[in-house]
């Protein structure tokens, strides 16, 4: 029989107040907490940080302050940065790629409820311990990509690489590849072409 931890990322139904998973969310809340806690230059930092991602080779940079309520269950790729206030409820895989940029009070939701409050609200078992059911989607997000500040990127989406979502989005559906997406909720703007390209001089030398 599957734990409930098997049925969490495996997105069915599961009691998140079960020890392990409790467990689980409290040590990610505490690193979170001494993160939060650091100055921004402090090398420990970058220590936590692997430890809530349980990543050893990440180079990913945090801002801070950082929610995470897994943590484990979320993968960062190569050069991933995330402005202020950054929450990540992973109860379902969160897949990020590499060189993504996230801006301020952005926040990745897997999980989902049951629409009846008949199956929603939390309840007493026999024995007198409290217990409620839950569910949850997993997010991915492509590589190269740029999320302004304030959007909400809800589970079961995936966003493809290149694209740009706008400031204060709400994500219900998937994005597709090299395009600019806005609104609640959020739809394809337009796609990103040659037109978008700047003159930038090279003075960093590269």
């Amino acid at each position: 029989m599957p734990s409930e931890y098997e049925k969490m990322i495996a997105g069915k139904l599961y009691c998140p107040a079960v020890d392990e998973l409790s467990a689980m969310r409290h040590e990610a809340h505490r690193l979170n907490q001494r993160f939060n806690a650091l100055d921004e230059s402090a090398e420990e930092r970058d220590d936590i940080t692997k430890k809530i991602l349980n990543q050893p080779d990440t180079d990913a940079f945090f801002q801070g302050p950082i929610s995470f309520d897994y943590g484990v269950n979320t993968t960062v790729g190569k050069q991933f940065y995330a402005n202020f206030n950054f929450t990540v409820l992973d109860c379902c895989p969160v897949t990020i790629g590499d060189s993504v940029m996230i801006g301020p009070n952005v926040s990745l939701l897997t999980p989902l409820h049951p629409l009846r409050p008949q199956e929603r609200n939390v309840r007493k078992a026999a024995d007198g311990t409290l217990y409620n059911y839950e569910y949850g989607a997993p997010i991915t997000i492509g590589d190269n990509y740029w999320i302004a500040g304030d959007v909400t990127v809800l589970g079961g989406v995936t966003i493809g690489s290149g694209s740009v979502i706008g400031a204060g989005s709400v994500v219900t559906k998937d994005i597709p590849d090299n395009v600019i997406a806005v609104g609640n909720p959020c739809r394809v703007l337009r796609e990103i072409t040659d037109d978008d390209q700047l003159d930038i001089s090279d003075e960093f030398g590269n």
